[in-house]
């Protein structure tokens, strides 16, 4: 009886135990999907300026700081444009600086993908503040004319904003085709979801299909999708299940997110969090705001509308794996999908454009002008 009496007090303590570390991970997944749909944009500078003047900038020696190309240095007042690295002396990293104003010595900064601000006047081009109407109002956007009658909508991605596209507008401007760059719900300036939260694509959808809407309209004939990271997620859900799918003629997809769950559970091992977790956190996510994350899997689920498509990415991207987008070019000959993969190495999450603006502005007009009609 007292051996009887230690095991059941074994399989108590151990009932108590299990039922701790299930609470404890329901607890985590739930944290974790707060923070994945959490609107708040919190700035975060994490690279500190050592020195600045004769053209040059010095940080402490961080991964992100030695990356190569060209990037915005951004602290809470400023923003410079930094080129390449110049020297790396031990703990440092010396970048030039091209433009913009100098930073103060002990200034914290954090590199910016878009060194541009603050709209596309910044880059000389003229351009029209515009509202395109969506289901829950008005989603302020900047247009930008153009001699053609191809206009290219440019989406940013989770936790972005317009400037995302400055990058690449002198390069479709050039070609003769209008831009329109656009907001969704959440975003600066445009409406909240009703919930306040992300919907990753389920709903954004819906106001990217207000913008084709928007440009067709306007007299669009051929219409082009860029998107960004969530971007893409946004876009592929809008090919899937829009009656408007079929008025897109191409796409560009920069470091696109073909694939949540494998997206999550990169995002879990940068949080040095379990993998099991991922699972709880997509189930809890989907408790939530009703997504079903199979319709974001493009590769198992590819999109019934597949227009030509360049897919830009970069190997070491961090935030979003390259993995499903080299699964969908091997994919894309059976799948009826006409898919021109540049695969950018030493490339962080939408990266490409700041290691060679000019090889991947090129890419960029060289796709449209032969996929375009």
């Amino acid at each position: 009886m007292v051996l009887l009496a230690r095991v059941g007090a074994g399989v108590g303590l151990g009932a108590g135990l299990g039922g701790l570390g299930l609470g404890l991970g329901v607890g985590i997944g739930w944290f974790y999907s707060s923070v994945l749909l959490d609107t708040r944009r919190q700035p975060v500078y994490p690279e500190r300026v050592l020195a600045a003047g004769n053209g040059t900038v010095t940080l402490d020696a961080t991964r992100l700081a030695a990356l190569p190309g060209t990037w915005g240095l951004r602290w809470t007042d400023g923003l410079a444009v930094m080129g390449p690295v110049v020297a790396t002396p031990r703990g440092e990293v010396v970048r030039t600086l091209v433009g913009g104003p100098t930073p103060r010595p002990g200034t914290a900064a954090v590199l910016d993908t878009v060194p541009y601000d603050p709209d596309p006047s910044a880059l000389g081009l003229d351009f029209l503040d515009v509202g395109v109407d969506t289901p829950l109002g008005p989603c302020p956007a900047w247009l930008v004319p153009a001699s053609g009658d191809t206009w290219v909508i440019l989406v940013h991605g989770r936790g972005g904003a317009r400037r995302e596209a400055l990058r690449v507008l002198p390069a479709v401007h050039e070609l003769g085709h209008t831009a329109l760059v656009v907001t969704y719900r959440n975003d600066d300036g445009a409406p909240p979801s009703p919930d306040g939260r992300y919907h990753l694509g389920d709903t954004e959808w819906v106001d990217v299909e207000a913008a084709v809407r928007y440009a067709l309209d306007a007299g669009a004939r051929q219409v082009v999708l860029y998107g960004w990271s969530m971007g893409a997620a946004i876009i592929g859900a809008l090919l899937e299940r829009s009656e408007l799918a079929t008025a897109v003629t191409a796409m560009v997809w920069d470091a696109p997110l073909l694939d949540w769950r494998a997206t999550l559970r990169q995002q879990a091992r940068n949080r040095r969090l379990p993998l099991w977790l991922t699972p709880v956190a997509t189930s809890i996510t989907s408790r939530r705001i009703g997504i079903e994350f199979d319709r974001f899997d493009l590769v198992r689920r590819p999109p019934a509308v597949r227009p030509p498509t360049l897919l830009v990415h970069g190997t070491i991207d961090t935030a979003v794996p390259v993995g499903p987008s080299r699964d969908l070019a091997a994919a894309a000959p059976a799948l009826g999908w006409q898919i021109r993969f540049i695969e950018m190495p030493d490339v962080e999450h939408t990266g490409a454009w700041n290691a060679d603006p000019a090889a991947y502005e090129g890419a960029v007009r060289t796709f449209l002008t032969e996929v375009l009609r």
